[in-house]
């Protein structure tokens, strides 16, 4: 059998079955205990093969086998088979991803009650009436005794709230035992229960009606459905109407969110509205919280997942929907560390691979779905305004060259501001950008605080007292005076702090609240926050990007953008791309019920295309126009590329080492090479990045080109010392 492990190594390994076992009688899926060299580790079985390239002597035999059971099913299998050929990434690495870290450590895969039950000593002392014992210990051990041969801590604790106490002192004398046996009721904490009652549903509109009866027309077959509409047009009430119709089919629904800590509301109207079991999938969770939801998505004990990126791959049987919330995210593209995947593409391939439909929602589709309608790949829904909603805010340019400014603020927005909070409208103030001031300067010498790791400067975070890099995570004190000359410092620009700052000082009545990652670390600061802004108890929220995901805020009338000049004149050929779809999406926070919200964008640029074409043609205007760019200079997604990365502790390190593996690419008259260069930010956290481009118009001639070229760089890599990732569709190519 071949069997891989998590280990960055581009091929399987040969062993024998344990004695007394065929390769066969171990299912592929399963996991192994396998010796590697001195050690031991976890690997998958992903072949049967009848013959081996190693000698029949030199082959070693599996030492265990943890799973009767395959954990992934013959689909899910090959969607991680495509994702690391799609991607070149070790199939080894793929698997261990797409498992919580605990089945990667050896833990049962199936879910495991805790029972209690009284011990052969724990009877003889009862029937001996030995030892004194606490009413609690008293009570504990006369239910186990009347629960035989065994009791589980969710009936224990239905019956004893406070027993573990009781339990322990018990167990200690060996009266009581604990044991855990299978069974799909101990899913955990993570899969969240069904719901008592249904909730009514909500009437649809008819753009609404026509969208569900759309993709419920598909039944078990394929279609990619984009489902275009702004803030409050209804899009959630279309995916949780499909998700009722397919588990009515008997069909489980994947749900895929950017951030499931931005999007409590999201979560909260899921868990609501379907009357079965449901399990979160998120990276913030703990290790036994993410076993326990991959277990109950497994079992079937949880129709529903609803997580983010890597819940791409959760082992749901009997998959009938998959539905990709704000398909235009950059959280959907994993960008740091390990196979550098697209969980919105790998969901188009899961649904296409298990014929079934998929909804790609969005109100600033990515030009790559845009591109897909076009071509006839993907199907059109949208969802106009509703009649009973305002009409769509107004857009308009505040200049500030012409207009005076109080620490980021011009004359016009605080005018503004002042005459929405008179009319008793909440105000939204967005700039991406956290912190108190980016920079920290010297008065007199011109020193600027940077960061001693990166090629940055320290952000000031004035409520911590801090200097902090936002590229490595390092933060020192804020000094008084200039680290060099001892002259006076002073803060440069604005953040969320020092905006939250100058608003207190020009509106010190209103209730006013600040939204980023300081603020809200955690998904319960976080719902503290979006509680004040719907209840009305906040009447001015300042935040970064947090605040254009997810969160619906219908007493918002004006919504002011900072800063937006920031992605005007980037080197990326995407930040164009990236900032209409912020400022779309944070301009449809805008418009109370039927008053008609107001969006002002302060900008130095007023005349630049970009924000011409957003104020003339909205976001399908302006996508037009850049797409006819893209197209004349063959930019994705009408080209594809890859990016390969290296990293190294010297300056020349990383430079050299992908000089090397461009001299070593095969000849493929299709491909283009460009660079090597120094990444934008050359050094970060104490390493020098570099970067090589692989362009090329077509699919096929980059990843044949890339099979032919990684055995070269493999070697390389290992000469030079150096560390490298092959980034395939980057986001980012700075």
């Amino acid at each position: 059998m071949r069997v891989v492990i998590d280990a960055p190594l581009r091929l399987s390994f040969d062993y024998l079955p344990p004695a007394g076992m065929a390769g066969h009688d171990i299912p592929i899926g399963s996991r192994v205990r396998v010796p590697v060299g001195r050690r031991e580790a976890i690997g998958v079985v992903v072949e049967h093969a009848a013959h081996s390239s190693v000698s029949p002597a030199a082959l070693k035999m599996v030492h265990e086998v943890i799973d009767t059971a395959p954990l992934f099913d013959a689909s899910l299998m090959q969607l991680l088979r495509w994702t690391a050929d799609y991607y070149h990434h070790p199939l080894g690495e793929v698997i261990a991803a797409a498992l919580p870290k605990a089945l990667r450590q050896g833990a049962s895969a199936t879910a495991l009650a805790e029972c209690w039950r009284v011990t052969s000593a724990g009877q003889q002392a009862i029937a001996d009436g030995a030892g004194r014992r606490a009413p609690k210990q008293q009570a504990l051990l006369a239910f186990l005794v009347a629960a035989a041969p065994a009791a589980s801590s969710a009936q224990v604790a239905a019956r004893f709230p406070q027993w573990r106490d009781a339990a322990r002192a018990l167990r200690q004398r060996g009266w009581i035992e604990c044991l855990e046996l299978a069974g799909a009721e101990a899913a955990g904490p993570s899969a969240l229960p069904p719901r008592d009652a249904a909730e009514p549903r909500p009437a649809l509109s008819e753009a609404q009606g026509a969208a569900v009866a759309a993709i419920a027309a598909i039944g078990l077959d394929y279609a990619a459905f984009v489902l275009q509409g702004a803030t409050g047009s209804g899009k959630t009430e279309v995916y949780l109407q499909c998700a009722e119709l397919t588990i009515a089919r008997g069909r489980s629904v994947l749900a895929l969110v950017p951030e499931i800590g931005l999007t409590p509301q999201l979560v909260d109207r899921f868990r609501r509205r379907l009357g079965v079991g449901m399990a979160v999938l998120h990276s913030g969770m703990s290790d036994a919280e993410r076993l326990a939801a991959w277990r109950a998505a497994r079992l079937g004990s949880a129709r529903v997942v609803l997580g983010t990126r890597s819940a791409v791959f959760a082992p749901l049987p009997d998959l009938g929907l998959i539905v990709v919330d704000e398909e235009h995210d950059s959280s959907f593209k994993q960008q740091d560390g390990g196979c550098r995947y697209s969980a919105r593409d790998l969901a188009v391939v899961r649904a296409q691979q298990n014929r079934l439909p998929i909804v790609l929602g969005s109100a600033t589709p990515a030009f790559e779905t845009l591109h897909n309608l076009d071509r006839g790949r993907y199907r059109a829904l949208g969802l106009p305004r509703r009649a009973d909603q305002s009409e769509a805010p107004r857009l308009a340019l505040v200049d500030l060259r012409a207009h005076a400014a109080h620490h980021g603020l011009s004359t016009p927005v605080i005018d503004a501001i002042r005459r929405h909070l008179a009319a008793r409208g909440q105000v939204l103030v967005f700039i991406n950008r956290r912190g108190y001031a980016p920079t920290l300067l010297c008065t007199a010498c011109g020193w600027i605080a940077p960061c001693r790791a990166c090629d940055a400067r320290l952000t000031v975070h004035r409520s911590g007292g801090q200097l902090r890099c936002h590229h490595c995570g390092a933060a020192e004190a804020l000094p008084a005076h200039c680290l060099r000359c001892g002259f006076a410092v002073k803060p440069v620009g604005q953040g969320t702090e020092r905006v939250e700052e100058t608003l207190r000082e020009l509106f010190p009545l209103e209730p006013l609240i600040r939204l980023d990652r300081d603020s809200a670390p955690r998904a319960r600061e976080l719902e503290s926050i979006v509680h004040s802004v719907l209840s009305g108890a906040a009447r001015i929220v300042v935040g970064t990007q947090m605040i254009t995901k997810g969160h619906h805020f219908p007493g918002v009338s004006l919504v002011v953008v900072l800063n937006a000049d920031q992605g005007l004149f980037s080197t990326d050929f995407r930040a164009a791309e990236r900032l209409a779809q912020t400022i779309v999406q944070v301009a449809g926070r805008a418009g109370r019920e039927r008053t008609r919200g107001e969006v002002l964008i302060q900008t130095e640029y007023p005349e630049h295309p970009l924000l011409q074409r957003l104020l003339a043609g909205g976001y399908e205007g302006f996508a037009g126009a850049a797409l006819a760019e893209r197209a004349a200079a063959r930019w994705p997604p009408f080209g594809r590329l890859a990016l390969l990365r290296a990293s190294s502790p010297s300056s020349q390190g990383a430079l050299d080492f992908l000089a090397a593996a461009r001299a070593r690419a095969p000849a493929a008259p299709l491909v283009r090479l460009l660079g090597p260069v120094a990444a934008a930010m050359a050094r970060r956290a104490g390493r020098q990045y570099a970067q090589l481009l692989i362009e090329s118009a077509e699919r096929g001639p980059l990843h044949r080109f890339i099979d032919d070229w990684l055995p070269q760089v493999q070697d390389l890599a290992r000469t030079h010392r150096v560390r490298y990732a092959l980034d395939v569709d980057p986001l980012d190519i700075q």
